[in-house]
């Protein structure tokens, strides 16, 4: 893949409190998002905070206990750009019990534009995400 048919490159830790199951409707919508060709997955790595606050990752495995593979579809989504240090990062953020997964992605409906921006000479130099409480906030306010 040449460097202009790279979309934007993004990162969410999505937190489980407790270390409730990871499984269910959001793991579908992201196939879903894979599928039709807006995301492409470049690592996926789930970590779990101990009470006592030590940080480790934890295997695409049986993650619930019942004796089959979870998220099996995820298994192998790995390019090795995730390492210790951002699963440590991750684990920061975490509150001690919880579990969370690191999505790393690639912005695949994005491609496009960010290459006819760098054919005109321009070049993204940064992005980011206005949290959801924020925009909701603001609408209430408005509202």
């Amino acid at each position: 893949m040449g460097e202009q048919s790279l979309g934007p490159v993004s990162y969410l830790v999505v937190e489980y409190p407790d270390n409730a199951t990871m499984q269910g409707k959001a793991f579908a919508e992201l196939v879903a998002l894979v599928d039709r060709g807006l995301v492409r997955i470049l690592d996926l790595v789930f970590v779990r905070k101990e009470d006592d606050g030590s940080v480790g990752m934890v295997a695409i495995a049986d993650l619930d206990g019942d004796g089959t593979l979870d998220l099996a579809v995820f298994e192998g989504a790995s390019s090795g750009l995730l390492g210790e240090d951002d699963v440590s990062d991750a684990g920061a953020v975490l509150a001690p019990g919880s579990s969370a997964a690191v999505l790393l992605y690639e912005n695949r409906w994005a491609a496009s534009f960010v290459h006819a921006l760098r054919e005109s000479g321009a070049e993204l130099v940064a992005a980011g995400y206005v949290p959801q409480d924020e925009l909701v906030a603001a609408a209430e306010a408005l509202g």
